[in-house]
């Protein structure tokens, strides 16, 4: 709050500093960033300032009572500056927080057309290839799927009463990519043992990979997930002939 005080009426917290207040991004060490329309930029150590007299009122908010940019235009201002994993990481997280969801987000491009940044979340959020994830190892297996033909696979969707990272309804194949976080405990473990042994009862081929294998060993992931995806692609072609 102080740093918008110090810029002044209309000054905004935006970019990094929006981010992080919003809850799905983080703030760039020792620097505050401030959206401000009016000529005047404000200069002080630790202060960054957007000079931006074309900000939209619709895309000003209000979070612990501090004037914020909006989600959508928060997340457009940072497209402009991150890759594609950081921010696909920061829209996860926003519609996790119910701040936003993708198709929402796409709406929202298209009242922020010409923004720096808006062209690159469009292709990034393509309904073709864009999905939730919910960490950083899934998005790094999403390449490697690709890249042995599998189609974009659902994400986040219930099987056989259990909330799966990846699913191929055609070809009956779940795919769990484990980190160690979420899979240490001994109750953790029992839950994993149920899962596999239900999908398994209902004729889904089952597969794991850790997040060392994702990260360290991806030509091993590759060869599998192609070793099996034939198979199932083979079987899947003579049921369909019979």
């Amino acid at each position: 709050m102080a740093a918008i005080l110090f810029c002044g009426d209309g000054a905004v917290l935006s970019h990094g500093s929006a981010a992080a207040l919003l809850g799905f991004g983080f703030e760039e060490s020792g620097c505050v960033e401030v959206s401000v329309r009016s000529s005047t930029v404000h200069r002080h150590p630790g202060l960054r300032v957007h000079r931006r007299p074309g900000l939209r009122d619709d895309a000003i908010g209000v979070s612990d009572r501090i004037p914020v940019t909006s989600p959508a235009q928060t997340l457009i201002d940072l497209a402009a500056r991150h890759d594609r994993m950081t921010v696909e990481r920061m829209i996860d997280e926003a519609d996790r927080l119910d701040l936003i969801t993708p198709p929402k987000l796409r709406a929202a491009l298209v009242e922020h057309r010409g923004e720096r940044g808006v062209a690159r979340l469009r292709t990034w959020l393509d309904r073709r290839t864009f999905r939730l994830t919910r960490s950083r190892l899934e998005r790094l297996f999403l390449p490697i799927a690709s890249q042995v033909g599998l189609p974009v696979p659902e994400t986040k969707v219930w099987v056989n009463g259990f909330e799966v990272d990846f699913l191929w309804s055609e070809l009956k194949l779940v795919i769990e990519t484990d980190s160690l976080r979420h899979h240490r405990t001994p109750t953790q473990q029992t839950r994993d043992r149920r899962r596999d042994q239900a999908h398994a009862a209902a004729g889904f081929t089952h597969l794991r990979f850790t997040h060392e294998q994702v990260r360290y060993e991806p030509e091993h992931v590759r060869a599998v997930l192609a070793d099996v995806a034939r198979r199932l692609r083979s079987r899947s072609s003579g049921a369909a002939a019979a």
